[in-house]
């Protein structure tokens, strides 16, 4: 099984309520879109800070699972950290690329960069998952 279809066969609840699809998954990056729907933005039609935090720590738990040492159960997040740097109108996509800072035997650590389509930077979320 590759790692898209480990992602893909995986039940991520949250993941699947907030409409995330994976479309890319290595060891060393893992790439998601999500939608803005009405049901995730703020005032003015603009997607709610809540929302992009969510959409980062689902691509940066699925690209540490992808990465878990055989003989793990699984991960959690311990800390996150975002970077607001501009909004994503309803009706956009916004895509999440997950790439490793440290993939280490007790914890790993990702930067998550989301972006609009059109390559607009919307935030960077640095954020650490322990492995179980």
């Amino acid at each position: 099984m590759t790692p898209l279809e480990k992602l893909k066969a995986m039940k991520m609840p949250f993941a699947e309520l907030k409409g995330v699809e994976f479309v890319e998954a290595e060891k060393d990056r893992v790439v998601a879109r999500m939608m803005v729907r009405p049901d995730l933005c703020t005032l003015h039609q603009t997607i709610h800070g809540g929302a992009v935090m969510a959409f980062a720590d689902s691509v940066g738990a699925a690209a540490t699972v992808i990465n878990l040492p055989e003989d793990a159960k699984g991960t959690t997040t311990l800390e996150s950290k975002t970077n607001f740097i501009g909004g994503a109108k309803e009706g956009t996509t916004v895509i999440a690329t997950a790439t490793p800072v440290h993939r280490g035997r007790r914890t790993q650590v990702w930067t998550t960069r989301l972006e609009t389509e059109d390559g607009k930077l919307v935030a960077i979320v640095t954020q650490t998952q322990l492995v179980l």
